[in-house]
């Protein structure tokens, strides 16, 4: 059986993207990547809302990134490696392998996904991860704090859900990042 992860860069105010829909306030450093790319390992499946899909397109093609930093490769490799599912009323077919797309957010067929996964699964696109709270399916919650307040836009957890949550991890970084793993207690 695998987790459902909900992970994210977040301004320090609790947002993903700013009012502009901007996010270029949370690309990575090398040492938060790095990091990144060590908790993705344990994905095997990504479900994604259209917007975020369509930003993560280009991690597709790996050779894009021949003669840039190693840890972006890597991450390129791993997204390549996963299974993705594309929840989407307009798209027609997938842009990328190992892709389906689904219509709609289907609650029992993410338990019954995470029942048989025999690795973990990451939900991706806040408006799909909180669809995934809001049915409970979410194990484990990966912020990534920017010290950054952008004063508005879209938020990384819905306003209309209540969450107890238990601390399994902290850490800081030198870019002034913080890293706070949290597990649902359900």
């Amino acid at each position: 059986m695998g987790r459902l992860i909900y992970s994210g860069i977040q301004s320090l105010d609790g947002y993903v993207a700013d009012r502009d829909g901007r996010f270029d306030w949370s690309e990575p450093d090398e040492e938060v990547h790095t990091f990144i790319n060590g908790l993705e390992g344990s994905v095997g499946t990504y479900l994604l809302g259209r917007r975020l899909y369509e930003v993560m397109l280009a991690w597709e093609d790996p050779s894009a990134f021949t003669g840039g930093p190693p840890y972006i490769l890597d991450f390129a490799k791993l997204w390549k490696a996963a299974d993705k599912v594309v929840y989407s009323r307009s798209l027609d077919r997938p842009s990328s392998e190992r892709t389906r797309i689904e219509r709609d957010f289907d609650a029992g067929a993410v338990r019954q996904l995470k029942a048989d996964a025999g690795q973990d699964l990451a939900v991706g696109g806040a408006e799909l991860a909180a669809a995934a709270i809001r049915a409970g399916l979410v194990d484990e919650y990966q912020l990534f704090v920017s010290p950054v307040a952008v004063g508005g836009g879209k938020r990384y957890l819905p306003e209309d859900v209540r969450l107890e949550l238990e601390l399994l991890e902290e850490r800081r970084f030198g870019n002034g990042v913080v890293f706070l793993r949290y597990g649902s207690r359900a």
